[in-house]
């Protein structure tokens, strides 16, 4: 394999610094949107004691998720050897990092007195799902920061598929946890399914290569460095196959709940009678996030597309936020089931479709959360070698056995 050359970015164009103005201006919204929570609160938001998680929350769940997949790259190039993904490595980890960091941002300025956080970091209540996630999220941090440190230290190199290997479970483990949140909460019928850990899961491979997809794309045009198509190619190809993954869990997820009588009213809410829920469902969740991108992906005439393998990872992300939309806010307007196979009436909202309509302040909240994740990635390129000179075609091809060797000796062969 030829040897990979790292080189920071320039970042002296007037496009950077445009970018990084335009990123610090959303950053500055979500940090006044959180103040305002704070100082007036939740009352400014569309959430109540029905729907307590609002737009900022689907964001912030979507970010974590994606964050453990956008480690995918660098999973298969160090864990499974496959060297043609091996100078996409370091990119994936700081995209990981960068992702959570701002997915937990959103969290943490939307408790409503972030003072307390202190609270939440030092008193844990083990039986609660939350409580685990602290460590399994600080740790991710911890073990992707390591791994791009074995990655990038020369002398360090050696340990880098036992260090990938760690954090290639910490990730599962830790999108585990996340699934488990709504899987434990039995409360909520349109949740409670042991199956939300594998889903989750399967939405991180293909909410984080999407990500991974365009800023790599973005990167490298900005960058003005070459991207070869078969490494573009090969990426979306993968992405293909977790689409349909996430598409095969969900149905696995609906037909099981659809034969327990007990969650057929909740599925009948969420498939057909719920309004923008079955609407984000069908046309956000499966049709964008599923099968437009395998469309773009696998027919013969966009197959061999750049634009086609931008667009339809644009359109997993944007089904991927319909998707958590659905779960995390459908999920709370169907009535709690307080009492299973009992009849509840009082003038407390028992048996009411819960409303919930997204405020600017939250809207504020969440995008600055994506943006201080795009901010971190850009200044990161600027600053250290996390990006290859060079990633065109002409080069490698990976043998059967996972080695590499020049495509010239390959055609020989």
């Amino acid at each position: 394999m030829r040897a990979i050359h790292y080189r920071e970015i320039d970042g002296r164009s007037v496009g950077f610094w445009g970018l990084a103005a335009l990123l610090a201006a959303f950053m500055a919204a979500g940090v006044t949107a959180a103040y305002f929570m704070a100082h007036i609160g939740h009352i400014i938001t569309g959430m109540t004691n029905q729907v307590v998680w609002g737009m900022p929350h689907v964001f912030a769940v979507f970010l974590i998720v994606a964050a453990s997949g956008a480690l995918n790259t660098a999973s298969i190039a160090s864990v499974f050897g496959r060297v043609a993904y091996r100078p996409l490595a370091r990119l994936s980890g700081l995209l990981a990092i960068a992702l959570l960091i701002g997915g937990l941002a959103i969290v943490v300025l939307d408790l409503g007195r972030a003072d307390h956080l202190g609270v939440a970091l030092t008193h844990f209540n083990f039986r609660s799902i939350f409580a685990w996630n602290i460590f399994l999220y600080t740790g991710f941090v911890a073990v992707t920061g390591w791994y791009l440190w074995v990655m990038m230290e020369r002398r360090l190199n050696r340990y880098t598929r036992m260090v990938g290997t760690v954090a290639f479970l910490w990730r599962l483990i830790l999108t585990t946890g996340t699934g488990s949140i709504f899987g434990f909460l039995i409360a909520r019928q349109p949740y409670d399914e042991a199956i939300m850990a594998p889903l989750f899961v399967m939405m991180s491979f293909s909410f984080g290569l999407a990500i991974f997809i365009l800023v790599l794309m973005a990167a490298f045009k900005g960058a003005r460095r070459p991207l070869g198509d078969d490494t573009l190619m090969r990426l979306k190809n993968l992405l293909g196959v977790f689409a349909a993954g996430v598409l095969y869990f969900l149905l696995a997820f609906h037909i099981t709940k659809l034969y327990e009588a007990a969650f057929r009213g909740a599925e009948a809410f969420l498939l057909w009678d719920g309004g923008i829920y079955t609407f984000l469902f069908w046309f956000g969740a499966v049709f964008l996030g599923g099968m437009l991108p395998m469309l773009l992906f696998w027919l013969p005439q966009t197959r061999r597309s750049r634009a086609a393998a931008g667009w339809g990872s644009a359109s997993v992300v944007v089904g991927g936020l319909a998707l958590m939309y659905d779960i995390i806010i459908g999920g709370q307007a169907w009535p709690l089931s307080i009492f299973p196979g009992m009849k509840v009436s009082s003038s407390f909202y028992d048996g009411v479709v819960n409303s919930y309509s997204p405020s600017l302040p939250e809207c504020a909240l969440a995008l600055g959360g994506c943006a201080l994740a795009l901010f971190i990635i850009l200044f990161a390129l600027k600053l250290l070698p996390f990006l290859p000179e060079s990633l065109a075609d002409e080069g490698v091809v990976e043998s059967d056995m996972g080695s590499a060797k020049p495509k010239a000796a390959a055609g020989a062969a």
